[in-house]
């Protein structure tokens, strides 16, 4: 990361306190109960504190004294102090279910509202960010903090009630030996708070990297057949390996700060603990200590050292759960550039629906404008192909037709309603796009189709594939509807995962379909299917199909070509291929590309 982009970075960063606080506000069933819990944890503590008194007692009683025990006394301590152990493992054991069943509870609130909000992102956000970044805030990033409520953060509240009240005891007995003490604590409280800032920006970074070390990974898992193909093996190996040493360095630079910040809380036990000696033989010398209150005292400061050194890997933890919930919280404010409107939406009149883009200009962020100043009125029921060299913004204007942009000026109307006061529920009831590679997820090919009506039941799958004439094709699955398709439909061919698109596509039941050529890249008997296919799917609907081979703009009712970001041809094929222009440059093209590919294959 360049050193402007950490500084603004550094600028936009909130505070640990802020991000805890911010957590816990979007988390309410960790909130929910959350005083009862540290109180019981707070009583879980009160357990080791008993036996340092119980010894003082019983070297005071007598043991120190020749032997003369009074042990009616020293009993009735060790029972009260076995009473008190029983009740704090029950408190423990109380507060842990607790503590494990609202972090759990409010943590999957987090993350069903961190996955939902991915996919409230347009597509242009979410192509800013890799994919295995975004795949670690909801899940790793989640998980780190998950640990530190359930573990870690339990260990503050026990280490501090404990030091609360080792300190309140080691007082009553002596405000010498714990004057001692807390002086030799103060240089490491007062440095605490730059080790802790140092280590959350180191932590900052161990996050950061745990996610692009994610996303090179995933990537070449993906994409296993091409790094095969291409033999890239090496190459992609050392990319792995360098996100690999860069998590690993970050790592190490934050464990350098723990390491520090560990040894210096032993070297102030070790002071403190040689102070109380000397300073306690001194007072007992001078008959103002006992020597029952010496030994409890060197016990005492055992239970205030330890939680001490405890802390520092406390905020180790704490800082890596604070830089995971600093990510997490990052994502979540990250602004919903195309807004659902919800149930506060319009919805889209019935039936076959027309198009208008009044003078839509759009430009990605920082960019220059991929499309200018479009100005065109699609009719209801009308087939359009949209035709133009790559990078003219046909896939552009198809997504935002869709609604996976929204214009950087200008107005898109779905009839005669503003798409973008349309709620995404009914556009998506009314507007479906067929990409020209239809992703499918790991399951039946049945799982698959619901997509386009979750409720449709096996002998409506069936009735749709016989209404688009696919029957035969059917019948070649193996296991019909129950067909596993594997990871992104990798069971089935390229066209037959298109075929799978448009069963899919027509379950839907849409007034108006946008496509990517589906039959751009199949065999010829796919084709025929497919083309079979959108002729029945196509019935009736308005179509806007971007065409990468013109014969489907030769069929079309008209033609929309684009060049630079331009609509610069609007009729149809005879029309068009009849004037000098960019249409009939497209077409000769084509024609000719045609005729040496059928001459190849001869």
């Amino acid at each position: 990361m360049s050193a402007p982009a950490e500084a603004t970075q550094d600028q936009n960063r909130i505070s640990g306190f802020a991000v805890v606080k911010r957590g816990l506000d979007m988390s309410p069933a960790i909130k929910k109960g959350l005083g009862l819990t540290m109180l019981l944890a707070v009583l879980s503590t009160m357990g080791g504190s008993v036996v340092p008194i119980v010894i003082q007692v019983t070297v005071d009683s007598g043991l120190g004294k020749g032997g003369n025990i009074d042990t009616g006394k020293v009993g009735k301590y060790l029972a009260a102090a076995g009473v008190l152990i029983a009740i704090t493992a029950v408190c423990a054991y109380v507060m842990r279910v607790r503590l494990f069943t609202a972090s759990e509870r409010g943590l999957a609130e987090v993350r069903v509202d961190a996955f939902r909000h991915v996919h409230d992102l347009s597509m242009l956000t979410q192509n800013a960010e890799r994919r295995g970044v975004l795949v670690s805030r909801v899940t790793s990033d989640i998980d780190q903090v998950s640990l530190f409520l359930q573990s870690t953060g339990i260990m503050i509240i026990v280490s501090l009630g404990q030091m609360v009240v080792a300190a309140a005891i080691m007082a009553y007995y002596s405000w010498q030996l714990t004057i001692v003490v807390l002086v030799c604590f103060l240089p490491l409280a007062v440095s605490l708070k730059y080790f802790a800032e140092r280590m959350s920006r180191a932590y900052d970074a161990v996050r950061r990297t745990v996610g692009e070390l994610l996303a090179v990974v995933a990537e070449p898992v993906v994409g296993a057949s091409v790094v095969k193909s291409y033999a890239i093996e090496p190459r992609t190996q050392r990319r792995v390996d360098e996100g690999i040493d860069v998590n690993l360095q970050a790592n190490i630079r934050a464990q350098r700060l723990v390491a520090v910040t560990f040894a210096s809380a032993g070297v102030a036990g070790g002071l403190a603990n040689a102070g109380v000696i000397a300073v306690g033989v001194i007072l007992g010398v001078a008959g103002n200590l006992s020597m029952g209150t010496v030994i409890a005292f060197a016990f005492l400061v055992g239970l205030f050292v330890g939680p001490v050194q405890t802390a520092t890997q406390v905020i180790t933890d704490a800082q890596n759960a604070i830089a995971s919930w600093r990510r997490v919280i990052d994502l979540l404010d990250t602004p919903a550039d195309v807004v659902d409107p919800g149930y506060t939406g319009t919805a889209l009149e019935e039936g076959a629906l027309g198009a208008t883009f009044d003078h839509v200009t759009f430009a990605y962020p920082g960019g220059p404008p991929v499309l200018t100043d479009i100005d065109v009125i699609i009719e209801p029921q009308q087939r359009i192909a949209i035709v133009g060299e790559t990078g003219s913004g046909k896939t552009t204007f198809a997504k935002l037709l869709t609604r996976l942009m929204d214009p950087t000026s200008g107005t898109v109307l779905l009839g005669s309603t503003d798409i973008s006061r349309v709620s995404f529920d009914n556009l998506r009831q009314h507007v479906v796009m067929v990409p020209q590679e239809g992703f499918l997820f790991d399951s039946s090919l049945a799982d698959n189709l619901r997509y386009g009506k979750r409720d449709a039941t096996d002998a409506q799958l069936i009735q749709v594939v016989d209404d688009l004439e696919l029957t035969d094709w059917f019948r070649t699955l193996p296991q019909g509807l129950d067909t596993s398709v594997g990871q992104r439909g990798e069971s089935l061919s390229a066209g037959e995962r298109q075929l799978v698109a448009l069963i899919r596509s027509s379950l839907a039941n849409p007034d108006f379909l946008v496509l990517d050529e589906a039959t751009s890249a199949v065999d010829p008997q796919t084709e025929l299917r497919a083309t079979r296919a959108l002729e029945k799917l196509l019935s009736g609907r308005t179509s806007v199909t971007i065409a990468h081979r013109l014969s489907t703009a030769e069929t079309a009712d008209r033609i929309l070509v684009f060049d630079a970001g331009r609509l610069v041809q609007d009729g149809n094929h005879a029309a068009l291929i009849g004037v000098e222009g960019v249409y009939a440059r497209l077409h000769t093209s084509w024609v000719a590309q045609s005729h040496l590919s059928i001459d190849l294959q001869r």
